[in-house]
């Protein structure tokens, strides 16, 4: 699953309530921002414990990545990033959000090939679901700033 929008459009709230619903009916799930994954590959390998951590990867269900497209990858961020998705293609669940469409995902992604063979990887037999570009936090401030600062009729 791919959740694409803007900011405020609800990714992260979807994410989470598909993470939830698939934990209460017995399913292992795990929730991370891409960033922190990365970050968790890299030490890993540093560590010489990457097959350990990307299998660790490989057991849940269903592996929610949240922020997506957010920062930039360094290649070798990237290229770990990959190996979890390859290792879960076809057998696990993945699910992602992203305030980028994939097309802007080469400033994620430095890499063309390695940026098409991911966006291959999460596409691939997957659902595509555009949340928007409006704001709900943003639509809700302002419905909060109008109701404060209108007289009440009494």
């Amino acid at each position: 699953l791919c959740l694409i929008g803007d900011s405020g459009t609800g990714k992260t709230h979807l994410l989470i309530g598909l993470g939830t619903l698939a934990a209460e009916t017995g399913y292992r799930v795990r929730y991370t921002l891409a960033s922190k994954l990365v970050n968790e590959l890299v030490e890993a390998a540093d560590d010489a414990q990457l097959s350990k951590l990307i299998t660790r990867y490989g057991r849940v269900d269903l592996l929610l990545i949240d922020e997506l497209g957010y920062l930039q990858l360094d290649r070798r961020g990237a290229e770990l990033l990959f190996q979890v998705l390859t290792e879960r293609e076809e057998r696990s669940a993945v699910a992602i959000a992203s305030n980028e469409p994939f097309s802007a995902w080469t400033k994620t992604f430095t890499d063309p090939r390695l940026c098409a063979a991911i966006v291959d990887r999460l596409t691939f037999a997957g659902q595509i679901i555009e949340t928007g570009t409006t704001s709900y936090r943003l639509a809700h401030a302002r419905t909060r700033r109008h109701s404060t600062t209108e007289p009440s009729s009494t």
